[in-house]
């Protein structure tokens, strides 16, 4: 498939099911809290992806302005809130992605958004814009194996979705990766131009003239919640390290970890919720 033929499909990302009823069961209070609703929609791809694209389409006339779910509840209102998770709840949202354990990715996806605001916030990025990032960096993926599950469910013997070889592996197999299918899906969102340039070069962030820093931030996020996915050791965590992202952004491979705000060893609020 090609990748133009691919983005012209329709799809329902799937939500976190735990998620979704916490948010509607909030929402039906008398007054709901603004906090405990932009925490929960933000620890969902799906949800932020909705909310994003809805905030910044041309009802609201503010098209590419809205990067955050804190900016978008301030535009949308509760309203169409309800109207989202109701339509979330409807069960079409829960459906199985094939060859992706949805748990393992929403708990990953949440993971590469907290590393990614922490190390925005150190080279002097868009946190905001580095959390929503990193949560939807690869939803591409998620595109993929629904709209070609048999073309990447080979792939998925050879390479596991969340590889470290991942992108560069569909690349070579199909001309394209996850980070040019969320790209191109979010420029179709009408998403801010700087979202959707680091989702596309957040493989390649400096490559070919490209200078793209929340690209750079989106690898090196990534790379980590990979590797810990992946259980590598210190001196495979020293072989994989992207020095050469690092060394743009000034950032070596301690400073990055230092910046893992996760504790890996127990349960966090994140993976409490899936």
């Amino acid at each position: 498939m090609k990748l133009n033929d691919l983005l012209a499909l329709q799809f329902v990302l799937p939500s976190i099911p735990k998620v979704v009823a916490l948010l509607l069961s909030e929402l039906d209070r008398d007054e709901p809290d603004l906090k405990t609703v932009t925490q929960l929609i933000s620890t969902d791809p799906a949800l932020t992806t909705r909310l994003l694209q809805l905030s910044n389409s041309g009802f609201f006339k503010l098209s590419g302005k809205v990067s955050s779910v804190t900016e978008a509840l301030a535009i949308l209102g509760l309203g169409h809130v309800r109207t989202m998770a109701a339509a979330a709840a409807s069960g079409a949202s829960f459906k199985a992605v094939p060859g992706i354990n949805l748990q393992q990715f929403w708990a990953y996806s949440l993971n590469v958004a907290k590393l990614a605001r922490s190390l925005a916030g150190v080279v002097r990025q868009n946190q905001q814009a580095a959390f929503t990032c990193g949560l939807i960096h690869a939803v591409g993926e998620l595109a993929m194996h629904m709209g070609m599950p048999t073309e990447v469910a080979a792939l998925d013997l050879q390479v596991p979705p969340l590889d470290l070889q991942r992108a560069k592996v569909e690349s070579w197999a199909f001309g394209f990766c996850y980070a040019q299918v969320g790209a191109g899906f979010a420029r179709q969102w009408h998403f801010p131009q700087p979202i959707v340039d680091a989702l596309e070069h957040q493989y390649a962030p400096f490559d070919n003239e490209v200078y793209e820093p929340l690209a750079g931030v989106i690898h090196l996020a990534a790379w980590r919640a990979r590797a810990k996915e992946a259980g590598l050791s210190d001196k495979a965590l020293a072989v994989t390290f992207p020095g050469s992202v690092g060394e743009v952004l000034g950032l070596d491979i301690d400073m990055v970890l230092q910046q893992d705000p996760i504790d890996w060893s127990s349960q966090t609020s994140g993976r409490s919720l899936l």
